[in-house]
């Protein structure tokens, strides 16, 4: 499982995971355990849905 994810990726995915639990806890829901998804994808720096694509917003660094 290689990286696909960029640093601005994995900020923006902490920041939105984060705010659905919060919307979810204050809303008393069960759908705050969504944002446990961009959450774990963030930490993990690999996205599923961008490895089936081919999409990746990880920057090169040349050799």
């Amino acid at each position: 499982m290689t990286t696909n994810m960029g640093s601005a990726d994995k900020i923006i995915r902490i920041i939105l995971g984060l705010a659905i639990i919060v919307v979810g806890y204050l809303n008393e829901s069960w759908w705050g355990l969504v944002g446990l998804v961009p959450l774990l994808t963030a930490f993990v720096n690999f996205c599923p849905a961008y490895a089936l694509f081919g999409i990746s917003t990880k920057t090169k660094v040349p050799t």
